[in-house]
């Protein structure tokens, strides 16, 4: 027999157990995930950093909305908290003074705190820097480490807690609506719903595929990372997330670890995304050459895709073209910073309630958010 549902969440990466978790409170909800575990893929691999700086003004406006609630763990939702103090330096290299010149006048202009920086002070924060390397920085300190692990599971766990039910194993390979509702036909059984909720990052077009919908677009694109050995004898524990203002490369304090990213984004069709080992190299080359950290081992290596529209901007709404069926998709590299945001707006569209009143009165247009804007 079918399993009846009052909504089906495709997809149990952060933003789908977000989501779940939300529309939980009152509501028969069922997430369905194609692999054997939630998070399997982005949200298993990102290195986030939250910062109220990165991303369009829609970006900005979702993940400021999810602040207070990261920074609210300990009412019972995590065990440990969500955020903590890193920081963020962006520094420029010879020939790139415009290009700091305009990251100062961006970043200031949206954080009264956000300072810059002479080389020197740039060296003293990150005592690794080349001297040759670096004429000046723009730091901004209210920059935080997410603890990716902990939000997604405080998501899962609040889900459970509200009677939700969380099917791995299930890959959509059919989905048809019929008589107002949505049958979806998965490895894990049929599942019955009138709102399905295509929460399925990487695959998201393909779900809509399924439904006999259009594409938005989404592209997917590679992002590696790898971690090393820090340099020996120095305290690397404070340092901030360090990159270069052209954003060719990055490297950050991980769990004793440096975690180390030559920021590429490399088109992919969706999959099991595995780091390519010239992106490796290159992430290694661009490290040494800034900075005087020697790398004789690669400890750990991987690839995670982040998904764009042409916008960059997620995609949150009801599609125009047919009854029932939700995109949120399209989170691009912004998908853990602004979950809770975007998982309040969400539950507000799904009921018909519009944006939510604190995120509307930021400026924020539920148009702007809309899968409309593509058909």
């Amino acid at each position: 027999m079918p399993d009846i549902a009052d909504l089906i969440v495709v997809g149990a990466g952060m933003a789908g157990v977000a989501a779940a978790a939300h529309l939980a409170a009152g509501r028969r909800v069922v997430l369905l995930e194609r692999e054997s575990q939630p998070g399997y893929h982005s949200t298993g691999r990102s290195a986030a950093l939250f910062t109220e700086t990165y991303g369009n003004r829609a970006i900005r406006t979702l993940t400021g909305a999810s602040r207070a609630f990261y920074e609210a763990w300990a009412d019972g939702f995590a065990e440990h908290p969500i955020l903590k103090p890193r920081g963020a330096l962006m520094f420029a290299m010879p020939g790139q003074e415009a290009e700091l010149d305009a990251a100062w006048d961006d970043l200031s202009a949206l954080d009264p705190r956000v300072r810059r920086l002479d080389a020197q002070e740039a060296r003293a924060m990150v005592p690794v820097l080349r001297p040759e390397c670096v004429i000046g920085a723009v730091y901004e300190p209210d920059a935080m480490d997410i603890d990716v692990h902990e939000l997604h599971q405080g998501y899962l766990r609040r889900l459970r807690q509200r009677g939700g039910r969380i099917v791995a194993d299930a890959e959509v390979r059919a989905l048809a609506p019929s008589a107002g509702a949505w049958t979806a036909s998965t490895t894990a059984g049929e599942f019955i719903a009138p709102i399905v909720v295509n929460a399925a990052g990487a695959w998201a077009d393909a779900l809509a595929a399924l439904a006999g919908l259009p594409p938005i677009g989404l592209i997917p694109k590679r992002r590696t990372a790898l971690t090393v050995a820090p340099p020996a004898r120095i305290d690397t524990g404070a340092w901030p997330m360090t990159l270069d203002v052209g954003e060719s490369f990055y490297f950050k304090p991980d769990a004793g670890r440096l975690l180390v990213s030559p920021a590429d984004e490399t088109p992919m069709e969706p999959c099991d995304v595995q780091p390519d080992e010239l992106d490796v190299a290159i992430a290694i080359d661009r490290l040494t050459r800034a900075t005087t950290i020697e790398v004789t081992r690669v400890e750990r290596k991987w690839a995670g895709l982040r998904s764009f529209v042409a916008d960059k901007t997620t995609v949150c709404g009801f599609d125009p073209l047919t009854q029932g069926f939700f995109w949120l998709a399209g989170q691009g590299g912004y998908g853990i910073q602004t979950a809770e945001g975007m998982a309040r707006c969400a539950v507000s569209l799904i009921e018909g309630r519009g944006l939510p009143p604190d995120i509307a009165a930021k400026g924020l247009d539920a148009a702007v958010l809309s899968p409309a804007r593509f058909r």
